[in-house]
């Protein structure tokens, strides 16, 4: 669980940092560069959980979520020159987030009695959902529907959590495979410039 925990808040940290970066590229002050770092960050797992009925949402009452966010986006505001050239870093650390908070998702919505598709579905949601957010902040249109393969990856360590808890595997095995094949799937969708398609272009 330690092991768990820390990788969660490494992906936390990643998610803080991106959201920090576009809030500052948006010209934002520091508060609104917290809120956005804050609403990245947290903003699949309170999504995650009002679904679910966990009230109030686990990161708004476990201390370490909101001061490592927070904290984050206080170091990006001061150092952003500095933090935007660790591009690879936090893509590397962005990914492995997404894989985490995926199938963490979809794992906790099944313990607590969801249906399996259901429960694939809020797993998605609370990896992509704090990126949807924050560009919906900054008032664009959410990268995860515009192009690369985010939420696609997403969804397919969430599919993999649910064929396991189906065909009543080990979950920690499963969960730790699944995200891991998110991770290398979102990986090689920057390395290889995947995108899903889009429809052509009428004119």
């Amino acid at each position: 669980m330690s092991l768990l925990i820390a990788l969660e808040i490494l992906g936390l940290v990643a998610f803080a940092a991106s959201g920090a970066l576009a809030a500052v590229r948006a010209r934002l002050d520091v508060f609104g560069v917290i809120v956005v770092g804050l609403t990245t960050a947290l903003g699949g797992g309170i999504i995650r959980d009002v679904l679910l009925g966990v009230n109030p949402p686990t990161t708004l009452r476990t201390w370490p979520y909101l001061t490592a966010g927070a904290l984050t986006a206080l170091v990006v505001f001061r150092f952003h020159p500095q933090v935007a050239r660790l591009r690879k870093p936090v893509l590397v650390a962005d990914a492995v987030g997404l894989g985490l908070f995926a199938t963490s998702g979809t794992a906790v919505a099944l313990n607590l009695g969801a249906p399996v598709y259901t429960a694939c579905l809020i797993g998605m949601t609370t990896g992509i959902g704090g990126g949807a957010i924050r560009d919906l902040l900054l008032r664009e249109i959410p990268l995860v529907l515009r192009r690369e393969i985010y939420a696609l990856a997403a969804l397919l360590g969430a599919v993999l959590v649910g064929v396991g808890h189906v065909l009543r595997l080990p979950a920690i095995p499963v969960t730790a495979v699944a995200a891991a094949v998110v991770v290398t799937v979102r990986l090689l969708a920057l390395w290889r410039k995947w995108n899903a398609p889009v429809a052509r272009d009428p004119r």
